[in-house]
């Protein structure tokens, strides 16, 4: 596969109960690219957000659920998924797309 650049590394910040929470710790989650390394997440997130130092990135894959098609007997699988939880330094600035919500 071709290199991945910064701009294609996260594809949607993750909005949920527990993600909103975490944002006093200064860990924000993404979905990110599923061959996205925790290097290329913290260079997309500092150059994307600027003032922004990463202080670590934790990753998981999400396999896809198993799905029934039209109430038939086959099977298939949605698409596969991956997040990162980004931590920031305490001396580091906020992520502007949370700050609204």
């Amino acid at each position: 596969m071709a290199a991945i650049e910064y701009y294609d590394v996260i594809l949607k910040p993750v909005v949920t109960e527990k993600s909103m929470g975490m944002m006093g710790d200064k860990k924000y989650t993404f979905q990110i690219h599923t061959e996205a390394t925790k290097t290329q997440v913290k260079d997309a997130v500092e150059k994307m957000f600027p003032g922004t130092k990463v202080k670590s990135v934790n990753t998981m894959n999400n396999e896809g659920k198993k799905k029934r098609q039209r109430g038939r007997l086959q099977y298939g699988r949605t698409a596969k998924t991956k997040k990162a939880i980004v931590t920031l330094t305490p001396d580091s600035a906020e992520i502007e797309i949370f700050t609204g919500l």
